[in-house]
């Protein structure tokens, strides 16, 4: 035999041949330019009208609730919110000049230390896994800044029936208002899935090494934390705020933008026409200025984004007020992306479920095999 022939020979099969890491059923994005559905749901029609909850069902448990099914989900994630005590030990290791990603990455590995996963990786025991992780992520960040910063070791089971309400519980002390609650849902429901983003290809890619659940989930948090990924929402908010005014605002970013600065929160990789999730923000940005009285900020992320669309033809995406939704929330800033973690979860964990199901198909990349978009039945509608 030649060398040609030799080097012309087909490689040899290894463990990993043949796992596809890129077809999915559980989302589309940008198909016409501007739009997301979750499992063929629109996310107009379910982002402001759904609890985190019924989202996180859909993604993970693969349907839309009944009203009775939503009320044992509910009650089923409020018993997963504590945390055994080695991972509080973990916790309390950690020093409060850590980043709110890194405790969240640190505290998931613990987890998964701690309670793993079975070596089977059954579809049952990973959703469980996943409603764990989504339960108590709140808890992990939350007794850690307690924790960190003043010693006290709180106590992280509450009586909120979601994970929004929960979250903003351990953070400020006290049961949140409802119109903070019903933001904190639309805001999850806004983060919980998006396709082949980076973080979610990690997951994909983890899963599809025969991997467990903890350790997909930890890659795609690491992948989060890397800055073209993820933080756009914590570098808008530091954006606004170096303005006082909506006029400084407009005539500083002009000027940035005439020496080729990027604005951080403006266009996106995939949406040509416009993200279709900042209107939906964008409304819950200004219901909480108005309700705090303050509008200041809203007004001048609303003029910079006048501005950036005149000048750049680039518009707002989903980061950008969400900035100001959280601030106006009185989240700190770090724990701005570590939310996205929390709502992301639903996500990642259906995809890693989804990749062990189809590890052994041989499909093409990125082709979208779910169903149609279809209108969405409320709630009072569900039986």
């Amino acid at each position: 035999m030649s060398e040609a022939q030799a080097g012309a020979k087909s490689k040899k099969s290894v463990a990993l041949s043949g796992i596809a890491a890129g077809t999915t059923a559980l989302c589309t994005v940008g198909r016409s330019g501007n739009d997301l559905h979750y499992r063929g749901y629109d996310i107009l029609e379910i982002a402001d009208r759904c609890e985190f909850e019924e989202i996180a069902h859909l993604l993970v448990h693969e349907k839309l609730p009944t009203r009775a099914e939503l009320t044992a989900y509910k009650r089923k994630l409020q018993g997963l919110r504590g945390l055994p005590a080695p991972v509080k030990t973990t916790l309390e290791q950690i020093p409060a000049s850590a980043h709110p990603m890194d405790v969240l990455r640190t505290g998931c590995s613990a987890l998964g230390t701690v309670l793993p996963e079975k070596d089977d990786h059954k579809v049952a025991g990973a959703r469980d896994i996943a409603d764990r992780l989504m339960a108590c992520f709140g808890s992990m960040l939350l007794y850690w800044h307690h924790y960190s910063r003043d010693k006290r070791r709180i106590e992280v089971e509450t009586d909120d029936d979601s994970i929004g309400g929960h979250f903003l519980t351990l953070l400020h002390g006290k049961p949140a208002k409802p119109l903070w609650v019903k933001s904190m849902h639309t805001s999850l429901n806004l983060y919980a899935e998006h396709e082949f983003n980076a973080s979610t290809f990690a997951a994909r890619v983890v899963a599809g090494t025969g991997s467990d659940m903890y350790s997909a989930v930890t890659g795609a948090i690491g992948t989060l934390k890397g800055p073209k990924h993820g933080g756009a929402n914590e570098v808008g908010f530091e954006v606004m705020n170096r303005y006082e005014t909506p006029t400084a605002a407009e005539r500083d970013i002009v000027e940035r933008i005439r020496n080729k600065e990027v604005v951080i929160g403006f266009g996106h990789p995939v949406y040509t026409i416009a993200d279709p999730r900042n209107k939906i923000i964008k409304e819950v940005a200004r219901q909480l200025s108005q309700d705090a009285g303050e509008m200041e900020m809203f007004e001048i992320a609303e003029r910079i984004e006048e501005v950036m669309m005149r000048e750049k033809k680039m518009f707002a995406n989903l980061d950008w007020f969400s900035a100001v939704s959280y601030h106006r929330m009185g989240v700190p800033t770090a724990m701005f992306t570590p939310i996205f973690v929390i709502a992301r979860t639903s996500g990642w964990s259906a995809h890693v479920i989804e990749q062990r199901i189809d590890n052994k198909i041989i499909r093409p990349t990125a082709v979208y095999t779910g169903p149609e978009p279809r209108g969405f039945v409320p709630i009072q509608e569900r039986k």
